[in-house]
């Protein structure tokens, strides 16, 4: 049975900007996870919310939701974001 990653295997991912676009950001502490995210995207409208917690509790996910006005401006936060002191991945 052929799968969507089967399918799309090779080919890049088309939007149409500008677009909302949500990253999963995961930290240890949830204040440094938003102060990472406002270091970042600074004054920027965007929308953060609860995701999950670890079976331990060791780290936090949180959904930062916001308008990108291209490829570049997306993969910039996403760049950026993930060379943040404070942030252990993003997704």
């Amino acid at each position: 049975m052929e799968t969507l990653n089967d399918k799309l295997k090779g080919k890049q991912l088309e939007l149409e900007y500008p677009c909302n676009w949500c990253y999963k950001v995961i930290a240890t502490e949830e204040e440094a996870l938003k102060q990472a995210v406002h270091d970042v995207i600074q004054e920027r409208e965007h929308k953060i919310s609860p995701s999950n917690n670890s079976k331990t509790g060791k780290y936090i996910s949180m959904n930062l939701d916001l308008l990108v006005q291209n490829e570049d401006d997306r993969t910039f936060i996403f760049d950026a974001l993930k060379k943040h002191q404070d942030i252990k991945m993003v997704l």
